[in-house]
């Protein structure tokens, strides 16, 4: 399946203008592929179902994950915090040298201690990328700051205490 519209939409330079200004979790998507790790920065991740646990994720059809996620069917979501930035700017680059110097532990067959694994249930092609549906397999709750993207910086997203006025 392919996602593609009939008519012309928006300046894709406007589109991405306006979607910077938009506040998205940061993390690190990875997989092995004969044995080697590789993987890549997104910003386009979130929860879609809690019955049955899955979750979607956008990767560049330019990049070669795409296809290194379909073969073993398999891939790791790193959830970077606040402390992750270097790592998420290092994940962000083109080629096959991201995990050089990072000294990820395999769990459960992934890059990556403590975080969750997912089978690869659909690849989608959606425009320039494609969606990867997955079923989570294993999750780890992490209550520290997240590392999130707005106006192409990294920061993190603190939680503002706002009384709540009951309804009556």
């Amino acid at each position: 399946m392919s996602v593609t519209t009939g008519a012309p939409g928006v300046d894709g330079r406007l589109f991405r203008e306006a979607m910077a200004g938009m506040c998205a979790p940061v993390s690190i998507v990875a997989t092995l592929h004969d044995g080697v790790p590789h993987g890549t920065t997104v910003s386009a991740f979130a929860a879609l179902s809690a019955d049955p646990p899955l979750v979607s994720v956008a990767l560049d059809t330019g990049s070669r994950l795409p296809a290194r996620v379909r073969r073993p069917g398999r891939l790791g979501i790193n959830v970077l915090t606040r402390e992750h930035a270097g790592l998420a700017l290092a994940f962000a680059g083109k080629g096959d040298d991201e995990f050089a110097g990072v000294g990820w532990p395999l769990e459960d067959g992934l890059p990556g201690a403590g975080r969750p694994a997912r089978t690869v249930a659909e690849l989608v092609r959606g425009g320039d990328h494609v969606v990867v549906f997955a079923q989570v397999t294993s999750a780890v709750p992490r209550p520290d700051e997240p590392l999130t993207d707005h106006n192409r910086a990294f920061g993190t997203h603190l939680p503002k205490q706002v009384a709540r006025e009951e309804k009556a």
